[in-house]
C-alpha cells in the first residue's frame, strides 16, 4: 500500500528542515553564550553587531552543507577566521568549523578532506591566542583533537557509506545473474522438451496424413504416438512449472510427475523408434544411481541428439551406448548418416564452431558444464554423425554400489 502524498512529501522535506533547525539552533544558543558569557579581566573585545553578524554567517550557512560542502567549509573558515580575529569570545565558533569539516570529510574524497582538515586546524589554532592565561597548551591540545576526530569520524562515515553502495550493487548483480541463470535454465528445459516431442508429433502426424486412407492401422498407431507425446510433453511441462512454484510443492491433490533420468531410457527409445527411427541401446559396466542432476543431464543429452537424428536424418539407423565407470558416466548416440539432409550437415558442421552453436548444442554444452563434463557434436570418421557426453560423478555417489 502505497503512503499517501502528502506524508511522502514530509518525509522528503524532513532533512532541510532539520539542517535550518540545527542551524538557527546552533546560532542562538552560540550568540546567547556570547552575550552572557563573564569577561571581568577583558580578555575579549566587547559584544558588538559585527560579533553577531559574523556568528550568524558561521552558523547560517551550514543549512547548505550537505549541497556544497566545500563552499560551506570554506565561507565558515573565513569568516572564523574574521571573527578570531577581531578577538571575539572564540569558544562559541568552533562548533560550526567543526561541523562543516565533518561533512566535508563524510562526502568528499580523502584527498580534499584532508587539505580542509589542515585548513580547519590552522584556523583554530590560531583562535587558540585568545584563551585564557595558562590554558594555551590545553587549548592547542583540545583544538587538534578536535579536528582529528571530526576528519576520522567523517572519512569513516564515507567509507561505510561506499562499502553500503558496493555491498548494495553485489547483491544487485548476484540477483541479476540469480534471474538469467534461472531464464536459462527454464529456456533450455523449454527447448529439450518441446523440441523433442513436437518433432515426433511432426513426423507422426506426416505419416498418419500420408496413409490415413491406405493403411488406417498405421495411421491409427500414428495417432497414438502423437496422443503419448502430446501428454508427456504436458506431463515435463508440468514438472517444470511445479519446479517454479514459489513454494517448490505440488497440491496435496496432485501426484507428483516422474522425473526424467536413463531409468526413462527405454521410453524415450520407444516413442523415437515410433516415430521411424531405429534405434538400438547398450549399457556396458555395472549400472547404479546416479544423482538426480547428472541423470537428468544424461537423459536430456540423449534426447536433443535423438530429436536432432528425427529432424536430420531420419531414416538413419542410430546407437545409444550409456557406460558406467567407476568414477564417471559417458554417453554416446551415433548415426550411420542414412537419410541426412542438408540441414543438418549444416548445422553440425556449424556447430562445432564456437559462438556458431544451435541451441540444442548450447544447451547440453551448458548441461554438462554445470556438472564438470564435456560434450562434443561432430561427424563420426565412418561416415554419420556422433553425440559424446561424459560426466565425472562424485566417489559418494558411486561408493554405495561399487
Amino acid at each position: 500500500m502505497s503512503a499517501h502524498p502528502a506524508m511522502v512529501r514530509l518525509r522528503a522535506a524532513l532533512p532541510a528542515v532539520g539542517e535550518i533547525v540545527y542551524a538557527m539552533g546552533s546560532l542562538w544558543i552560540s550568540a546567547t553564550m556570547l552575550r552572557n558569557w563573564p569577561d571581568p579581566n577583558g580578555y575579549w573585545r566587547d559584544t558588538d553587531a559585527p560579533a553577531y553578524a559574523l556568528l550568524a554567517a558561521v552558523y547560517l550557512p551550514l543549512v547548505l552543507r550537505r549541497r556544497f560542502p566545500v563552499a560551506v567549509l570554506i565561507s565558515t573558515a573565513l569568516c572564523t577566521g574574521c571573527y578570531f580575529t577581531l578577538g571575539y569570545y572564540h569558544a562559541v565558533a568552533v562548533c560550526g568549523l567543526a561541523l562543516a569539516l565533518y561533512t566535508v570529510a563524510s562526502l568528499r574524497e580523502r584527498r580534499v578532506s584532508a587539505r580542509c582538515a589542515v585548513g580547519v586546524l590552522l584556523v583554530l589554532l590560531w583562535g587558540t591566542r585568545l584563551a585564557e592565561p595558562g590554558i594555551g597548551p590545553l587549548s592547542v591540545g583540545f583544538v587538534t583533537v578536535t579536528t582529528i576526530v571530526c576528519w576520522v569520524t567523517g572519512d569513516g562515515a564515507r567509507r561505510l557509506r561506499e562499502l553500503t553502495r558496493q555491498l548494495r550493487r553485489e547483491q544487485e548483480e548476484k540477483a541479476r545473474r540469480a534471474v538469467m541463470e534461472e531464464r536459462i535454465q527454464i529456456a533450455r528445459e523449454l527447448h529439450d522438451v518441446i523440441a523433442h516431442h513436437v518433432s515426433v508429433i511432426s513426423v507422426q502426424s506426416g505419416l498418419a496424413g500420408y496413409v490415413f486412407a491406405s493403411d488406417p492401422p498405421t495411421a491409427r498407431r500414428a495417432l497414438d504416438t502423437i496422443g503419448d507425446s502430446a501428454h508427456e510433453a504436458l506431463a515435463e511441462m508440468r514438472r517444470m512449472l511445479l519446479v517454479l512454484r514459489e513454494d517448490g510443492r505440488a497440491p496435496a491433490e496432485e501426484d507428483p510427475p516422474r522425473v526424467s533420468g536413463l531409468g526413462r531410457l527405454d521410453e524415450l527409445v520407444k516413442r523415437v523408434a515410433e516415430a521411424g527411427v531405429p534405434v538400438d541401446v547398450r549399457i556396458t559396466g555395472t549400472a547404479y544411481a546416479l544423482p538426480p542432476g547428472i541423470d537428468l543431464c544424461a537423459y536430456r543429452v540423449v534426447q536433443e541428439a535423438l530429436t536432432n537424428v528425427i529432424k536430420h536424418a531420419p531414416a538413419a539407423h542410430t546407437t545409444v551406448h550409456v557406460h558406467y565407470a567407476q568414477d564417471e558416466v559417458s554417453v554416446r548416440v551415433r548415426d550411420d548418416g542414412s537419410g541426412r539432409t542438408q540441414a543438418r550437415t549444416g548445422v553440425h558442421v556449424s556447430a562445432a564452431a564456437p559462438g556458431s552453436a544451435g541451441q540444442g548444442l548450447i544447451g547440453m554444452r551448458e548441461r554438462a558444464t554445470i556438472y564438470h563434463g564435456t560434450v562434443t557434436a561432430e561427424p563420426a570418421p565412418e561416415g554419420g554423425f556422433e553425440v559424446r557426453l561424459r560426466v565425472p560423478v562424485p566417489r559418494a555417489a558411486t561408493g554405495a554400489h561399487a
